[in-house]
């Protein structure tokens, strides 16, 4: 289906209650996905099975439900909280749709069918902005679309104006299995290319003793304000899931004079797709390389406590159990009255600035102390400490005056005494 370009899809949302999860709190997650895809979601179907159908996701009964209130409410789209497999997406558009030649004036176009993984791809496809982001979304596109070639191709195949149509641009049948494998192939090896680039910038601020705090979480709590907030980043900051996905990079002062770099990563969500998870895992990488992670939440939704419990869980995938973790605890301003954040953890409001300060001590306190931020004024005679400066320790400024060289230095803490008496 093609829709009307200038009206957003009526969409519905379709979720089957196992007792794995909270079906609400997972449903409001999956509007807020659609409409932030472009869809207005007018009706949600839900069932109580122990698992979905192999064939329908729901049972015949149910789905006769839902073809009905679509019929009757003009819905585009139906959006599945789960992954479908590519027979139960089959099986699912041919229930929902008549056999053709059978439509009606009223009519003409069929429904689609979208599902979780889907929806979360499109919205990927419409906010990459750098290079390694766009293949990223494209190699996870071709991944997903790989085991559907046999099936309805459509729905990542050829550019159009619905959910779930953005992507690559090919049509139809031009692509074989063959030459996607090739361009999965192609993509992995540029992606390789790019993410060696990035380990290489990582080790040059570990030679330069560059410090990195990285900002994780799930998407759309205030991690890029944060950002912005702490630095001036101007980073774009929407009410919107996963406004940002590329990663962003900021020097940021601390009060003690320690300089680090604050690193902004891709939001998460609820049962991220593991194409994502992999796609994405360079991205994500600028965590695991951290000396100090925060766990952003937002401390006024109810869903906080699950939030942290995503990132955590995604951390720990990425092998971050042995890097300091502080979890932040954001919109304290709009918190409840009562809220306990809980030891290990910081209140802020990126959007206020209320307890920023509290918040850079506590990253300055997890931060290895093993060196120390100091100002010196060295005389000429001690110059040669300017080399053991830059190689063992960071050097942020250096001014020559006329009674000695002014330093400020990141450098060994056991170096303390030896320079005790230049420290300004």
């Amino acid at each position: 289906m093609q829709p009307n370009a200038n009206e957003p899809e009526r969409a519905a949302l379709a979720a089957v209650d196992t007792g794995a999860h909270n079906p609400e709190e997972s449903l409001a997650e999956l509007a807020e996905l659609a409409r932030t895809a472009g869809a207005v979601v007018v009706l949600e179907v839900t069932q109580q099975r122990e698992s979905p159908d192999n064939a329908l996701y729901f049972g015949k009964g149910k789905l006769e439900e839902l073809k009905a209130a679509c019929e009757a409410q003009g819905i585009d789209l139906v959006i599945f909280d789960d992954e479908l497999t590519p027979s139960q997406q089959k099986h699912i558009e041919k229930q929902l749709n008549p056999s053709e030649g059978q439509y009606t004036d009223e009519r003409k176009t069929c429904i689609r069918v979208v599902d979780r993984t889907m929806l979360i791809l499109d919205i990927f496809s419409q906010r990459a902005q750098s290079s390694e982001g766009k293949l990223q979304v494209d190699l996870a596109q071709l991944k997903y679309s790989l085991p559907r070639l046999t099936g309805q191709w459509y729905g990542l195949s050829r550019q159009g104006g619905g959910i779930g149509t953005r992507g690559r641009g090919e049509t139809k049948y031009e692509t074989d299995r063959r030459h996607v494998q090739a361009r999965i192939r192609k993509l992995e090896e540029q992606l390789k290319g790019l993410e060696q680039k990035r380990a290489l910038l990582r080790a040059r601020r570990k030679k330069n003793r560059a410090e990195v705090v990285a900002i994780v979480g799930y998407t759309n709590v205030g991690k890029s304000t944060l950002l912005n907030t702490l630095t001036s980043a101007g980073v774009l900051a929407e009410v919107k899931l996963f406004a940002t996905l590329d990663p962003t990079a900021r020097a940021l002062t601390l009060p003690g004079g320690r300089k680090v770099m604050l690193v902004d990563t891709v939001g998460l969500v609820r049962r991220l797709p593991h194409h994502l998870v992999e796609a994405f895992h360079s991205t994500l990488e600028e965590a695991a390389s951290a000396d100090v992670i925060l766990n952003v939440c937002d401390i006024a939704s109810p869903g906080c406590q699950e939030q942290l419990r995503v990132a955590a869980d995604t951390l720990h995938s990425l092998g971050c159990d042995a890097i300091p973790v502080l979890r932040v605890m954001n919109k304290c301003d709009l918190a409840p009255p009562g809220v306990f954040f809980g030891p290990g953890s910081v209140s802020v409001s990126a959007k206020t600035g209320a307890g920023l300060n509290t918040l850079l001590q506590a990253i300055e306190a997890l931060l290895p102390q093993n060196r120390r931020a100091i100002r010196l004024l060295l005389p000429y005679s001690q110059s040669a400490w300017g080399a053991k400066f830059r190689a063992e320790g960071r050097v942020d400024a250096e001014e020559f005056r006329e009674d000695g060289i002014y330093y400020e230095a990141l450098v060994p803490a056991q170096w303390l005494s030896a320079l005790g008496e230049w420290i300004l």
